[in-house]
């Protein structure tokens, strides 16, 4: 790929979490895209088992949301948010709010899945201020949890790399132990068995720290980005009692969960547990335009509606919350969703996914778990010696050279591939990644 004929320049932009130095001396160029394929900068069509980064669920270049698109940039290009409004926010937000968990009624938008987990903290601080709780200032997130990157985000965040490169972040923040045993879990189909006690580390923290401190727990439902760690069961059920029991606000990041990932519209759907906070991104609006939200339960959102009329409830938002354009994209995406079936992806589907994994992946050369939920998938690798890391980007490398996308954390390697993909196209995604992890065996 180094060889690639007239390439832009590449000096100026500087890539977000990639090995700048690297990229540039090999470049890895996509420059178009339809239904499950990506186009390379060198005409190769290149299979997307990822949905680009977790986003493009109903498949890439749909018509209908660039329709949408066209069509209110011409009528509405943006509006501010600020003490005005314009119908397509609200409407967005209805049909939003009626694909979520019963109870989780108010949507609050943001610009990315980022800045969603951060509106979500504060809206949790305000909450607990507002009935009287002002000492509950702490929050606690769990180890290898993900929630994007801003401080916020960050800190409650348990990312190693992401919390050592910017030092002290928000102060008082804890973390629960992560849920992966891999010894006891491996080679797992759905929700593993063992560790649903890792739950009643919130009791711990509890202990610790004193519930009249904390105002809210934030875990993903399924941690993502640390390389697809489905929930033990009963775990999520007993994090939702503890955090009852003592009034602290259960938060669940579905960014990456959202949008009919796991086979239902959300992970709160799938495990049939509601927070009292959601956040929403990636899949909202199919990748198309950036967009976030975060639900909330009337319980939250009325504690806030009080005081003089005139008065604002809530000293929060962004330059772009309920951006017209993105708005007509997420009508656009669900629109898909609802019509196509998409956010509902059948058993016996998601049973071939992660069959077909494990028959071509069990055996082969220094794979040491494979699991599957829903449509995710991670292939967990043993590290090279003193070089960590080095396996998981060989086999994503090879991967894309023999025309496929994968996404790489680590020694662990994620699938998430548009919603639309065939049972086929299943089949080549496993043939290529076996080829490809021999490949770097």
């Amino acid at each position: 790929m180094a060889s690639i004929a007239n390439r832009p320049e590449l000096g100026s932009y500087w890539m977000p979490f990639t090995a700048n130095r690297q990229f540039k001396s090999a470049p890895r160029m996509l420059v178009g895209a339809s239904n499950m394929h990506y186009r390379s900068i060198d005409g190769r069509e290149v299979l997307d088992a990822t949905a680009g980064l977790w986003c493009v669920n109903a498949g890439h270049g749909r018509a209908e949301i660039a329709d949408a698109v066209a069509a209110q940039l011409r009528e509405l290009d943006y509006a501010p948010s600020f003490q005005m409004g314009h119908p397509i926010a609200f409407e967005f937000a209805t049909v939003l709010a009626n694909l979520l968990p019963q109870g989780l009624d108010h949507i609050f938008f943001a610009g990315s899945g980022s800045e969603a987990v951060d509106s979500a903290l504060k809206i949790a601080l305000a909450y607990q201020r507002a009935i009287g709780q002002g000492t509950r200032t702490r929050f606690i997130g769990r180890e290898r949890g993900y929630h994007g990157v801003g401080f916020g985000g960050i800190s409650v965040g348990g990312l190693l790399n992401n919390r050592r490169a910017f030092g002290a972040l928000l102060p008082g923040v804890d973390h629960l132990r992560h849920t992966h045993l891999p010894d006891r879990n491996a080679f797992t189909a759905g929700q593993p068995q063992h560790g649903a006690e890792f739950a009643d580390d919130l009791e711990r923290l509890v202990q610790l720290h004193g519930a009249e401190t904390i105002a809210a727990v934030i875990v993903e439902p399924v941690a993502g980005s640390t390389g697809v760690l489905p929930p033990p069961v009963g775990y999520l059920e007993r994090l939702r009692d503890i955090a009852t029991r003592h009034g602290i606000l259960l938060i669940f990041d579905e960014v990456i969960t959202g949008f009919g990932r796991l086979g239902k519209p959300f992970g709160a759907s799938y495990f049939g547990v509601t927070p009292d906070l959601m956040t929403m991104a990636k899949g909202i609006t199919n990748g198309a335009v950036p967009l976030g939200a975060v639900a909330t339960s009337d319980q939250i959102h009325n504690a806030l509606m009080q005081g003089p009329e005139a008065a604002i409830e809530l000293f929060h938002g962004y330059t772009y919350s309920g951006h017209p354009v993105a708005c007509a994209a997420g009508l656009a995406t669900l629109d898909i969703y609802a019509r196509e079936g998409l956010l509902n992806l059948g058993t016996e589907f998601t049973n071939f996914w992660s069959t077909t994994l494990f028959d071509a992946l069990a055996d082969a050369p220094h794979v040491i778990d494979v699991r599957t939920i829903g449509l995710t998938a991670a292939i967990e690798f043993a590290p090279r010696n003193g070089a960590s890391g080095e396996r998981g980007y060989d086999v994503f490398v090879n991967a894309f050279e023999n025309g496929m996308l994968v996404r790489a954390t680590g020694d662990i390697l994620a699938l998430s591939p548009p919603l639309i993909i065939s049972k086929i196209q299943i089949e080549e995604i496993a043939q290529r990644l076996r080829a490809a992890v021999d490949a770097a065996a």
